[in-house]
């Protein structure tokens, strides 16, 4: 024993490295590990400078450069802190927690610790940290004691890294100094412009800069122009905008763009492989929106005895881009295609996107099939993939397929088109014995004029048409996952998982108060939600109803764990129908192939896969709804001054969210705006109260407003109440007595939609795989829904009405009025403006995009919601 101690103590320090063998199959002249430099740290017990560190692990002088690099590495990625005399401390000896920063537009923050960091409690970053930091940042905090409202506050020791490099915003001269105001208002920096470097910018447009020096607590970030965008109100500029703040890849690489020149025009006789099945003399059809250029699925049905043979064709997007080359690299960068309005960003080069990988008629294709048996009870008996060579007999749309139903047609693919109708009527059925959720909702499309602005908003008719294609896609996802799951090869599931116990409880806590009740205990599934549907769909109030079911349930993802898909009410469930604009499909693909070969598909790490995609989805979605809410600032812009009759779509400490109705846009009516009250926002019945008066605006209620600002800076509307003298009806308060159950609304037109079937169409007409991955999705109406407090906004108090005339080129109309301070939960209201009685109604929120057909946060409310995403 003393022996094996002396040769222990013999060995030089270095050797001693537990991960010394793993640090010699990456390098040849390995050094310590990272864990072994923090081990030493920690032992030594007191901070210690590099060159002693180095003396004790016995570095060479040829090798000092690569260490003192190890050193800063690990400095970054918050391992190690060098304090200000040099020396190197752990740390994790510090008391210091690694965080992300979250930035608000008022200024303040927050830090939100890793995983495994700090108990997982956001830290609230004063004003004072902020200008030390940008939104994203990853830093060390250390904990600095509470705030007077109770929150942890935290103090910023460490910048580990920078998350923004360029930022897009608007340049303005003031005393001869170039300045530039981000557009992302989570960072509050006034960014200067080094002199002469702002191109030909001129005051007032926008230009994308790239940081050369980042601040600091006494100084302001320091930027060069690198791009001149143009005027603020030219067409188009919202996307353009929207590109560069969400940091979306919009250009293709050179070298992307030629390999897609290089892909095959059309089918080569090499590309027929012994495996691949010949379905070229099958009617297959394409049914699609009237404006989708790119048709990645068809389907064809016949008859067979009691059930069904279901075939749906996806097209082969993997035999053109192959793992690992430069159309790949860039399909995971994108991760999927993003749908603006008017303009689409798609993942892959058009000559695959529209071209050689999309299903065009009359022409052959590649595809992967997925080949079912479906019995008279909508039950999948049997199914098998396979490639294989497809010529699609027609390019088909909605309105064109459900006419046919309907009226009937002398076109010779009418049997088939009435077979999937058939098919689709069982498979209904199955849908609704089985538990998945449907709620009602209306999609809204944006009609433009010839300038790329808002004519109008108007509602989007879906018929059986696009439930038919939904509920063939459904179908082919769950065998998809089934096929991969029974194989034990990996892949990326979509998972939705069930309502987490606190939104579970203030969902039980609403419904008692309307006298519903939610079965299955702390465990409702997804057919209990959906009875409860079944149970409100009719009643006055059901759209505010609906809007609680839909809050309570968390959002879908993309992970290699099979937790199975809520909504849905599938115990497994994947993404395969739509290779072309999603990556997490064409991953599905490739795993599909490899089963069929007998091997395993490899990746690399698919967690972080999955978080990639679920991000890429999200980042997709907040600037489609940027592009959207600034589209109908816009629109309300000369509107200014006219009055609305709209519904409360949502409730916060600091005033209620308003949708109008026929014109689909939500604006703000500030909590100063309810009446002469000390107004207190109840959680628990969504609703703000007057404390005085017991006068109440709860989610739903009928309110007449005028706008009196559209706020292009911020994207926001701003209604104040208006009082209707003329009518009696409305001669009473906005609001009422509080009282123990909700008055009644007033029920209003609305179609049966199946929120978590199939695949609807966006206003490009793409298909939104199954919508229940969007009820997954469901933003929060407010920050105190959330429970989130950094995502609180806290808006201006209503400023005065903006002259409704179009504004300056170039300069967008701003508001006069100083802005308030924003009002917290208990706030004493400055006006006596009262509102109308409310014969409430609900709350129907809109879509400028079938993927997002259920209810969500208004823009305004926080800058962190997330849209939901299709399936």
């Amino acid at each position: 024993m003393a022996q094996s101690a002396k040769k222990q103590k013999n060995i030089p320090l270095r050797m001693q490295d537990p991960f010394l063998e793993r640090e010699k199959l990456k390098y040849s002249n390995p050094l310590p590990s990272r864990e072994f430099v923090l081990q030493l740290l920690e032992n030594n017990g007191v901070p210690m400078f590099p060159e002693e560190l180095a003396a004790m692990l016995s570095i060479k002088n040829t090798e000092l450069g690569f260490f003192e690099r190890r050193l800063l590495a690990m400095e970054r990625e918050g391992q190690l802190i060098i304090n200000r005399k040099g020396a190197i401390c752990a740390a994790q000896k510090l008391d210091l927690i690694k965080c992300k920063v979250s930035g608000h537009r008022d200024g303040f923050g927050f830090a939100l610790p890793d995983e495994g960091e700090g108990g997982g409690v956001d830290i609230f970053l004063p004003e004072r940290e902020m200008k030390k930091v940008m939104h994203g940042d990853r830093v060390l905090v250390r904990p600095s004691g509470v705030d007077r409202r109770g929150r942890q506050e935290g103090k910023i020791v460490e910048v580990l890294d920078h998350a923004v490099s360029k930022l897009v915003g608007r340049i303005h001269q003031e005393r001869g100094v170039w300045i530039v105001t981000p557009e992302d208002r989570r960072i509050r920096h006034e960014v200067l412009i080094e002199p002469g470097s702002q191109q030909d910018a001129k005051h007032g447009q926008v230009v994308m800069v790239e940081i050369l020096q980042y601040p600091d607590a006494y100084r302001q970030p320091v930027a060069k122009v690198v791009e001149v965008l143009g005027n603020y109100a030219d067409p188009g500029m919202e996307i353009e905008i929207a590109l560069r703040k969400h940091a979306l890849p919009h250009e293709f690489p050179a070298e992307v763009l030629a390999q897609a020149k290089s892909t095959p025009k059309k089918v080569r006789k090499k590309d027929l492989s012994k495996d691949r099945v010949d379905l070229r003399h099958l009617p297959l059809v394409t049914i699609d929106g009237e404006t989708a250029r790119d048709f990645d699925d068809a389907v064809y049905a016949e008859k067979q005895g009691k059930g069904f043979r279901l075939i749906v064709a996806i097209a082969d997007v993997s035999h053109y881009v192959q793992p690992g080359d430069a159309l790949d690299q860039e399909a995971v960068n994108r991760g999927t295609s993003v749908y603006f309005p008017r303009r689409v960003i798609p993942m892959l080069p058009e000559a695959l996107s529209n071209g050689i990988c999309s299903l065009n008629p009359d022409v052959e294709r590649l595809c992967m099939v997925c080949d079912m048996q479906i019995n008279g009870k909508g039950e999948v008996k049997r199914y098998q993939f396979y490639p294989a060579v497809m010529l699609s007999k027609a390019r088909l749309t909605y309105t064109q397929v459900w006419d046919w139903i309907q009226h009937g047609t002398d076109n010779p693919l009418l049997p088939n088109i009435q077979t999937l109708y058939s098919l689709f009527k069982v498979l209904l059925a199955a849908r609704a014995k089985r538990g998945a959720i449907e709620f009602d909702s209306i999609e809204t499309q944006m009609i433009f004029n010839e300038q790329g602005k808002i004519d109008k908003i108007v509602p989007v008719v879906r018929n059986d048409a696009h439930r038919l294609i939904e509920e063939c896609m459904l179908a082919a996802n769950v065998c998809a996952a089934d096929f991969l799951l029974k194989s034990k090869q990996k892949c990326l599931y979509r998972v939705h998982e069930g309502p987490t116990p606190e939104k579970l409880e203030n969902l039980r806590n609403y419904l008692q108060l309307v006298g519903l009740t939610l079965a299955g205990n702390d465990k409702p599934t997804a057919k209990d939600y959906a009875k409860l549907a079944e149970q409100i769909h009719g009643r006055p109030d059901a759209p505010v109803l609906q809007t609680m079911l839909l809050r309570s349930m968390q959002q879908a993802v993309y992970t290699p764990d099979n937790n199975g898909h809520f909504g849905l009410a599938y115990d497994a469930y994947t993404h395969f129908t739509s290779p072309i604009r999603r990556y997490p499909d064409l991953l599905v693909h490739r795993s599909i192939k490899a089963v069929l070969q007998g091997s395993k598909y490899k990746p690399g790490k698919w967690a972080q896969l999955g978080m990639h995609c679920s991000m890429t989805e999200r980042r997709a979605d907040d600037a489609s709804r940027d592009v959207e809410s600034w589209l109908k600032t816009y629109y309300m812009q000369d509107k200014v001054g006219e009055v609305f009759e709209g519904k409360i779509s949502a409730v916060t400490s600091f005033g209620v969210f308003v949708l109008l109705d026929n014109v689909y846009v939500e604006g703000l009516v500030h909590i100063s705006e309810l009446g002469k009250d000390y107004f207190h926002f109840r959680k628990d019945i969504q609703a703000i109260v007057g404390e005085k008066s017991g006068m109440s605006y709860r989610l739903g209620d009928t309110l007449t407003v005028k706008v009196v600002s559209a706020n292009l800076e911020n994207a926001q509307v701003d209604f104040a109440l208006v009082r209707d003298t003329t009518q009696p009806a409305l001669a009473a308060p906005a609001g009422k007595r509080e009282k123990p159950q909700h008055a009644s609304h007033t029920a209003t037109s609305s179609r049966k939609q199946n929120n978590h079937g199939g695949r609807s169409r966006n206003q490009h007409g793409k298909h939104a795989d199954s919508r229940q991955d969007n009820v997954a999705a469901v933003p929060q109406a407010a920050s105190a829904a959330s429970g989130r407090a950094r995502n609180q906004r806290k808006p201006a108090a209503v400023p005065t009405p903006v002259d409704p005339r179009p504004p300056v080129k170039g300069e967008p109309a701003k508001s006069t009025a100083a802005r308030r301070k924003p009002a917290g939960s208990s706030v004493a209201a400055q006006s006596a403006g009262d509102a109308v009685v409310p014969a409430p109604r609900s709350r129907r929120k809109p879509a400028a995009s079938s993927e997002a057909a259920v209810p969500s946060a208004p823009r305004g409310r926080s800058r962190n919601t997330k849209k939901p995403n299709s399936q």
